[in-house]
Order: structure tokens, then sequence, then C-alpha cells
């Protein structure tokens, strides 16, 4: 502490009564002297108790504000392990990197499940790689048994919970059989796909966007996928 300058002590409002809250810039949680509530530190970076087991004994009792977001933050960790099985194979890492930026833009706008719909980004392709690698030719069945025991293992080495697994494997599914297609964030998920070709062609063939692209943006399921769509042919 002997090297802490004025910014490391500071102030915070407590989300329940507007008091304020003293935090030393280390602390992880405190409680507001006016009302009782603990929160959180809003300027520490908790990503890695999205997916640590121990977080509860690190940190303590986990601020209600905050494990809400844990399923949110637990997408980052999965990206780093679908890189890691990917290994030097950049082109379809840069593919599902895209597809994951897109999705998050748009289940932000339309209020989707960030949680489930971000970890279904990254996790959707690679069912479609391990059963090439085995079949050969696959069946739409077996790209789905492959994704779904991938990312369940993924997801089981995070130590994500249970309804997280399941609805990503249930995403899994409808998508590879383009089934479920009132479910926002199978719709989040078919868009964010068809954008990030959109970016592909605009980077690789420029001119084959307006011709190619309007089709695209007409088949789209949600606004704001439109609307992105729209500025992707406009540049």
């Amino acid at each position: 502490m002997q090297y802490w300058n004025e910014s490391a002590i500071y102030e915070e409002t407590c989300p329940k009564c507007g008091g304020t809250v003293e935090f030393y810039k280390d602390d992880t949680n405190r409680k507001c002297g006016r009302c009782g509530h603990r929160m959180v530190n809003p300027r520490l970076d908790f990503g890695c108790a999205a997916y640590c087991p121990f977080a509860e004994q690190c940190l303590g009792t986990l601020p209600e504000e905050f494990v809400g977001n844990q399923d949110n933050l637990l997408k980052d960790r999965v990206a780093v392990e679908v890189k890691r099985y990917l290994k030097s194979d950049f082109r379809r890492i840069g593919h599902i990197m895209r597809v994951a930026q897109q999705a998050e833009k748009i289940a932000r706008d339309e209020g989707a499940n960030l949680g489930i719909t971000l970890c279904a980004a990254y996790l959707l392709e690679i069912g479609e790689i391990e059963a090439a690698a085995r079949y050969g030719t696959p069946t739409a069945d077996q790209i789905i048994a492959e994704g779904q025991r991938l990312a369940a293992a993924i997801l089981g080495r995070l130590a994500a919970k249970e309804p997280i697994v399941q609805g990503v494997g249930t995403l899994i599914e409808a998508y590879h059989r383009r089934s479920d297609r009132d479910s926002l964030e199978i719709q989040v998920l078919a868009d964010a796909a068809d954008l990030a070709r959109l970016e592909e062609m605009r980077r690789d063939d420029p001119l084959q966007v307006r011709e190619f692209g309007l089709p695209m943006v007409e088949r789209l399921l949600t606004a704001s996928a439109r609307q992105l769509a729209q500025k992707m042919i406009a540049l």
C-alpha cells in the first residue's frame, strides 16, 4: 500500500439505496453502511469467477448483481478453449470469432439469453469438424452428436452450470436441424452466421456484396441483424 496513490481509494454508489460505499482498489466487495447491502467492487475484473469452482470461497458470498453476469463472462473462457481445439486453423478461428461478435451485438439488441447464446456461437461448428474427421461425409445426426459431446466436455471443464450445458446442446441441435425458428436465440445464431459470411464476402470480394448481400438481408430473422447488414452493404 505504500505505493498506492489517491486513485487507490474511491467511492461507488450502492445500487440498492444510492448511498456511498468506499472501496480500496483490492477490495472484492464491501457492505453499504446505509442499507447493509453487500456490493461487488465494480472496478475489479471478476472474469475468473465465471468458471472457477472456488469463486465463492475466494470472493465470499457473491453479490446477486454479479451472479447474474457469470453466465455472460463464461463465453470468454469458451472462446479460449475453442481456439485451443482448432489449433492453427486460423481461417476457421476467424470465422467463429466473427460469428460470436455478431451474435453478441444482435443478442444484446434483441434481448436474447446472452450466456447461452454466446457460448453456443463459439461451439456451433466444432461438431462439423469432428464429425467430418470421423465419418468423411457426416449426417446431421452425427454432426449434432459430436457437437453436443464436445460442447459438454468443454463446458464441463469450465465448471459451467447444468442449465447452460443443456441449453447450449439444445441450440446446437436446433441450429443444425434448422428448426425451432421461433426461438429468439436460434434466430440470433442464424443471423450471426449470415452476417459473418457477409463480412467475409465484403473483405474477399467487395463487388459481390451488393449482388448477394441484398437477398441475404431479406432472409435475416431479426431487426438488429437487418440493420447491421444494411450498414455493411452501404460501406
